[in-house]
């Protein structure tokens, strides 16, 4: 493969896993305040050894379902899972 293709598809990768630790992130962030708001405990002093790095959720076969009746409208979020509810 010539440089340049692997230039390319390694600046892809990047840009995939920079898409996947912002948005595991932005979720994390969320999924702190959910537990606060609940009224769970949450170490602060822990947060700073969470890592967006994980992508095990994250599908890169290539094979994608999108299902309309979940769409969610433009800057919506799916509901957090909370522990201990159905």
């Amino acid at each position: 493969m010539p440089f340049e293709q692997q230039r390319y598809r390694a600046s892809g990768l990047n840009l995939v896993t920079a898409a996947i630790v912002l948005w595991n992130t932005v979720y994390l962030e969320r999924a702190t305040q959910g537990l606060v708001e609940a009224g769970k405990p949450v170490d602060g002093e822990l947060l700073q050894f969470l890592s967006p790095l994980g992508w095990e959720h994250i599908n890169l076969t290539g094979d994608y379902v999108w299902r309309q009746s979940r769409r969610l409208e433009d800057g919506k979020f799916r509901p957090l899972r909370m522990p201990g509810k159905p």
